[in-house]
């Protein structure tokens, strides 16, 4: 069996790409993005962040202006829209201060904050000091998905991502983060599957372990259980007949 085509058949790739969002076509839809993964990065369940972001996509509420200009009241109405009300003060607070640093030291533009990043870790740090929310989990979901576009997004692989890696036989258990993701590269440069790059792939990881490969989790058949072998009995764990969504 060819895995990685078959991991790519049956489990989703890049989030930005299920949102309608081509981070390839430019900075506006790399902003789009960003808006995004500060949604995901939230204590809260995928779905829920992504009838978010389409919330204010509907409302055309994407760009630090405009984000600015609905002002906290509004955004609290959106974030409610799309299912925030536990996070939404809070959120809408995170969202206006961190459009505001943007405005302030990059003219608004992600593109120009990448640029003037030194390395790949000056480009997370400079991410992180938008302003408090934005954390290691927030990059790394921003970031994934723009391996290849800017030359200095190289996070980390993310354990999430790891831990299905390592269950598929696609990695050894154990390496360091940094060396998962660069063995991780070689092996999809070595047979890439036609129609998808890295960031597919990387995506596709992250969906499986957060869905599947964690013990509490594993509730129904996994999409690739002939490949690693596991199932719930396997985990000590009693499958139920009604699944819970993952998060």
């Amino acid at each position: 069996m060819d895995v990685l085509r078959e991991l790519l058949a049956r489990v989703p790739g890049r989030f930005s790409t299920e949102l309608g969002i081509d981070v390839a076509a430019g900075p506006q839809e790399r902003q789009k993005w960003f808006l995004a993964a500060v949604l995901f990065g939230a204590r809260i369940s995928g779905q829920l962040a992504a009838r978010t972001y389409r919330v204010f996509a509907a409302a055309g509420v994407l760009t630090p202006q405009a984000i600015r200009e609905t002002g906290w009241d509004g955004l609290v109405a959106l974030l409610d829209e799309g299912g925030y009300a536990r996070y939404d003060f809070k959120t809408a607070t995170k969202l206006l201060t961190l459009m505001e640093s943007l405005e302030r030291d990059y003219d608004g533009d992600l593109d120009r904050l990448a640029a003037l990043a030194a390395d790949p870790r000056d480009l997370e740090q400079r991410l992180m000091a938008l302003g408090k929310g934005v954390g290691p989990a927030t990059v790394n979901i921003f970031l994934r998905e723009l391996r290849g576009i800017w030359p200095l997004a190289r996070p980390s692989l993310s354990p999430l991502a790891q831990l299905a890696a390592e269950h598929l036989k696609l990695l050894p258990p154990g390496l360091d983060p940094q060396a998962a993701v660069a063995a991780l590269e070689e092996r999809w440069q070595s047979a890439p599957v036609p129609g998808f790059v890295f960031p597919d792939l990387e995506a596709a990881l992250v969906r499986l372990g957060r869905d599947f490969c964690r013990k509490d989790r594993l509730r129904r058949p996994c999409p690739l259980a002939e490949v690693c072998g596991r199932g719930p009995e396997s985990l000590g764990v009693k499958p139920t007949s009604s699944p819970k969504s993952g998060s």
